[in-house]
């Protein structure tokens, strides 16, 4: 793995010297992570002249779900504590740097200050998203890992289905489905775990509530877990203890004609926004204009939501082995809604099309 990690950052090298600068300095933590296989709490990665070295506050802890850092790296411990990106510009000066990249989008203003006032000698450029853009194509180790955590969300869900939930509250079952997931093997849950019933029911992001599931009530439970890092997503609707009212079962056909139409889209070449075109005109033609979401869906990996975007000012096109969420929704004020979201990979129809790695049934089950 060591060698992946290795190629990794030769191919930011090969970026920043692309751009005229002579090292990097890479400090958003997901980003440390992708080169250097860990990213311990405050550390920071420089792409020195000399040597690259990964600069940690202190020791970096011994577990194994926040990773080791590549055993190529060094690894610079500060004795006293401190900014580890500070530290890491002084010794791209000691290294004869002229010049460093560094993600600005990630720093404070105070601390690109305090990195010019320690190395004045330094110019300071901007890195931009190099290494997001880096992290948009996965490699088969890294879909092995998203595999692995969407059948662990996958198990979770489908043992929480098995249980009786009238009369319980989201938050309850929100606590049970993280608890369920690290239990199956998670590093944890991949964000915070939404459970939503009767009138809150379809909304994006609904932070659970005390409001206890009652017989009639659409269910909205949307969960992931996070596998060696790695961050995966599943969402599904369900109608509580009784067969679904007629209203129930139109709004459910059309989200899920409209999350099969984006899902069916999803190939090498497609553009993003074709992507989220071809689920937002499902829901807009069935008179749903002014409840769609502002995306349809978004990459995954490292970071729960990463490029791309799938939306509808989006540029760009799609390539193979990037793993997507599909996730279009409706939600009624005051009656409640669907969501239905999947993981999936981009794959190109030689290789079967994209791969559905969250399988568990999208039929309109009464629980």
């Amino acid at each position: 793995m060591s060698e992946v990690y290795a190629t990794r950052r030769s191919r930011l090298r090969d970026h920043v010297t692309a751009a005229g600068t002579a090292a990097a300095l890479v400090t958003r933590p997901a980003n440390v992570r992708y080169l250097a296989a860990a990213a311990p709490q405050g550390s920071a990665l420089l792409l020195g002249r000399r040597e690259d070295l990964l600069v940690c506050a202190g020791p970096p802890d011994d577990r194994p779900y926040d990773g080791r850092p590549d055993e190529n790296l060094r690894l610079h411990v500060l004795p006293t504590g401190g900014d580890a990106a500070v530290a890491a510009a002084d010794l791209a000066g000691a290294q004869s740097a002229d010049s460093l990249a560094v993600e600005e989008h990630h720093l404070t203003v105070a601390r690109h200050r305090a990195l010019a006032s320690v190395a004045p000698a330094l110019r300071l450029t901007d890195l931009g998203g190099a290494v997001e853009q880096l992290r948009v194509v996965k490699d088969e180790e890294e879909i092995s890992c998203l595999r692995i955590g969407a059948e662990i969300a996958d198990q979770a869900l489908g043992e929480l289905l098995e249980s009786i939930l009238v009369g319980r509250t989201e938050r309850h079952l929100a606590l049970e489905l993280e608890r369920r997931l690290v239990d199956h093997g998670a590093d944890g849950p991949a964000f915070p775990t939404s459970v939503a019933t009767g009138p809150n029911s379809g909304r994006r992001g609904h932070r659970p509530t005390d409001r206890r599931v009652e017989e009639g009530d659409f269910l909205t439970v949307c969960l992931g877990a996070t596998y060696r890092g790695y961050r995966c997503e599943i969402g599904r609707t369900f109608v509580i203890g009784t067969s679904p009212a007629d209203w129930q079962i139109e709004l459910y056909d059309v989200v899920f004609a409209a999350q099969r139409a984006g899902r069916e889209s999803l190939a090498p070449g497609a553009g993003y926004r074709d992507v989220d075109r071809a689920a937002r005109q499902v829901l807009d033609s069935a008179g749903y204009a002014e409840a769609l979401p502002p995306l349809t869906g978004h990459g995954v990996g490292l970071e729960i939501d990463e490029d791309p975007q799938l939306a509808p000012a989006a540029m760009g096109k799609l390539d193979a082995c990037v793993p997507v969420t599909v996730e279009p929704g409706v939600h009624l004020p005051g009656r409640g809604g669907v969501r239905i979201d999947d993981t999936l990979v981009v794959r190109p129809e030689a290789d079967g099309g994209p791969e559905l790695l969250t399988i568990t049934t999208k039929e309109l089950l009464a629980l």
